[in-house]
C-alpha cells in the first residue's frame, strides 16, 4: 500500500470510526418492519455506489470504482450495520457474492436482498445455489422487467418468479415503470414484493418524445415521477422497496433538498414498505447522517427549519 493510499484509508477510518458513539446518540433508531420470516429496517443500504454505478457518467463511475476497494466496501457494510441498518440490497455478480462471503466471514449479520443480474438473469439453474446463501428475497432485474413489458413478454418475468419460488425464496419484481406494477396486480401474480424505482429512468427516447415533445440527453428524472410510482405502491398490499429515492444523487445539493426527497417518499409509501439508498461516504459520514434523518422523519419529527 502506498503512502497516499494509506493516508486516504486512515482518513476514511477517522471519519467513520470516530463518530460511532455519535451515531447512536443522534437518532432514535430505525424502525423495523416484518418481511417474510425476518424483521428489516426501513432504511436499506443499496449497492450501486459500492460497485461504481453512478447513473451520471463514466467518469464518475470510474472514480467510484477506483476508490471503492473491497476493503472499503467491507468498512462501509460494517459501518451501516454499526449505525443500525440491518439489510443490504445487492445485485448478483461474482464480485458481489465474494463480498457477501467475506462480509459474513468477518462477522457481518445484515440480511441481504438480492436483485438478479448478469449471469443469474441468463441462467436460472443458478437459483438453487444462490438460495443456499440465504437471501431474504430475489427480484427480477428492473431494466430487464421494463424491456419485457415493452416487448409484450411478461410471461418470462412470471416464469422467473416461479423459478425463484421453486428454489424456496420469496420472489419479487423490480421495475421503474408504475404500469408494470398495475399489470401484475391486475392479473393476480403470486409475487411477494416489488422493488419500485421512484424515477422512470427506463423511458426510451421515443417514449420521452411522446411525453415531453423532445428527448433529454441521458437518463430521465422527472419531478412528478415519485408521485406516480408512490400512487401504485399505496394501492398494492405487497411490500415495496422504493429505490432511487435521491434520484441517483440529484437530490442532495442542500440539506433541505435531501430531507424533502426522503420525507416525500417515506410519507407516501405504506408503513410496511422500506427504502433502498446507495451511499458513498468518501467525504462525510453519509451513513450516519442518512440513518439519523430517516429515523427522525419516521419518528414524526417536523421538517428542519
Amino acid at each position: 500500500m502506498s503512502g497516499c493510499e494509506s493516508a486516504t484509508r486512515r482518513q476514511f477510518l477517522a471519519v467513520t470510526g470516530s463518530l460511532a458513539a455519535a451515531a447512536t446518540a443522534a437518532a432514535p433508531g430505525l424502525p423495523k418492519v416484518r418481511f417474510g420470516n425476518v424483521e428489516i429496517t426501513r432504511l436499506i443500504i443499496g449497492s450501486n455506489p459500492l460497485y461504481g454505478y453512478s447513473h451520471f457518467n463514466r467518469i464518475l463511475d470510474g472514480m467510484m470504482r477506483e476508490w471503492m476497494t473491497q476493503d472499503r466496501r467491507m468498512e462501509i457494510l460494517h459501518r451501516a450495520e454499526q449505525c443500525g441498518i440491518n439489510t443490504w440490497q445487492v445485485h448478483y455478480n461474482d464480485p458481489t457474492i465474494e463480498d457477501l462471503k467475506r462480509y459474513r466471514a468477518e462477522g457481518g449479520r445484515m440480511h441481504w436482498l438480492l436483485l438478479a443480474d448478469f449471469e443469474l438473469m441468463k441462467n436460472w439453474k443458478l437459483l438453487p445455489a444462490v438460495a443456499r446463501l440465504n437471501p431474504i428475497g430475489i427480484a427480477h432485474h428492473g431494466n430487464r422487467t421494463d424491456e419485457r413489458f415493452r416487448a409484450g413478454q411478461m410471461e418470462i418475468v412470471r416464469d422467473f418468479v416461479k423459478a425463484v419460488h421453486d428454489a424456496g425464496v420469496p420472489a419479487g419484481v423490480s421495475t421503474h415503470n408504475p404500469a408494470v406494477v398495475e399489470y401484475i396486480e391486475e392479473r393476480g401474480w403470486d409475487v411477494d414484493y416489488y422493488m419500485t424505482c421512484m424515477y422512470r429512468v427506463t423511458r426510451t427516447r421515443e417514449e420521452a418524445r411522446r411525453e415531453l415533445g423532445e428527448a433529454p440527453i441521458g437518463e430521465i428524472y422527472l419531478e412528478r415521477d415519485p408521485e406516480r410510482m408512490c400512487a401504485v405502491v399505496r394501492k398494492t398490499r405487497k411490500t415495496c422497496f422504493a429505490f432511487k429515492v435521491l434520484a441517483a444523487g440529484r437530490n442532495i445539493n442542500s440539506a433541505e433538498q435531501l430531507e424533502a426527497a426522503f420525507r416525500f417518499v417515506l410519507t407516501n409509501i405504506k408503513p410496511q414498505d422500506a427504502i433502498i439508498v446507495g451511499m458513498f461516504p468518501r467525504f462525510k459520514d453519509e451513513i450516519r447522517e442518512n440513518v439519523a434523518l430517516v429515523s427522525r422523519i419516521l419518528a414524526g419529527a417536523p421538517a428542519a427549519s
